[in-house]
């Protein structure tokens, strides 16, 4: 009985945690307001988000400052993750400890990538690892509020923690910190939920699951349901 019993409250635990759900922040209605096209990449393990350089420019700020100090672009890749692991691109089979350190050791430091690219995104990522968001203005400020306050900016501004040999990516230093409670797809997925899409953070421990979510998720005001498989349904109309 007593098995039972204590059998049922873990699986009712397990349930509550796995379709526990943050609300996306709701907006007042921007009828006819342009929209900022961004999107959200799926690598099978890693998320990025794709946003455009000139609206990041137009808002300002300190996040505007990191990226004026990269290469040409029109296009920026915005990523997070382990201050080491994420910037390594060496075979994984000789940095499975490392994993393991990024994973269970608590308090890793992080970086934040910023990468500039010239070519448009749906012309360089396939579709079946890609989502488009189309973000009002007041979304996208939130969004990029949001990956704004990764920076460490405990010297006065965006310092620039590594850089890797021939590649334009710059990784500047993260106040966040790295483990396998807060991993990078849970941090794309709070960037997705500051622009106004409902996560569910347990599950956003994978990149699929983040995936999903922006093709899943209606706009908060209008519940436009954007799901769907042809590329001009591969998108979430966010921030209404």
């Amino acid at each position: 009985m007593r098995r039972g019993l204590i059998l049922a409250v873990l699986l009712g635990v397990t349930a509550a945690l796995l379709t526990w759900t943050t609300p996306g922040r709701s907006t007042s209605s921007h009828a006819g307001s342009q929209r900022i096209t961004a999107y959200l990449l799926d690598n099978g393990f890693h998320t990025d988000l794709v946003v455009p350089r000139a609206a990041l420019m137009q808002r300002g700020g300190r996040l505007a400052q990191a990226v004026a100090e990269l290469a040409p672009g029109d296009w920026i890749v915005i990523g997070w993750g382990d201050a080491k692991f994420y910037v390594d691109q060496s075979p994984i089979s000789s940095r499975l400890s490392d994993g393991a350190r990024a994973f269970f050791r608590p308090g890793n430091p992080s970086v934040l990538m910023l990468d500039p690219e010239i070519q448009d995104p749906q012309a360089r990522y396939a579709a079946d690892g890609r989502a488009t968001l189309l973000l009002t203005r007041p979304a996208f400020d939130r969004m990029a509020d949001r990956i704004e306050a990764s920076l460490d900016l405990s010297n006065g501004g965006p310092r620039v923690a590594a850089v890797r040999p021939g590649d334009d990516a710059r990784f500047f230093a993260s106040r966040e910190t790295f483990s396998i409670l807060h991993l990078c797809n849970h941090w794309s997925a709070q960037v997705l939920n500051a622009a106004g899409l409902p996560i569910r953070p347990v599950r956003s421990i994978l990149s699929v699951e983040v995936l999903r979510t922006a093709r899943r998720q209606t706009s908060p005001e209008h519940g436009r349901n954007w799901a769907g498989t042809e590329p001009e349904l591969d998108r979430a109309a966010l921030g209404d």
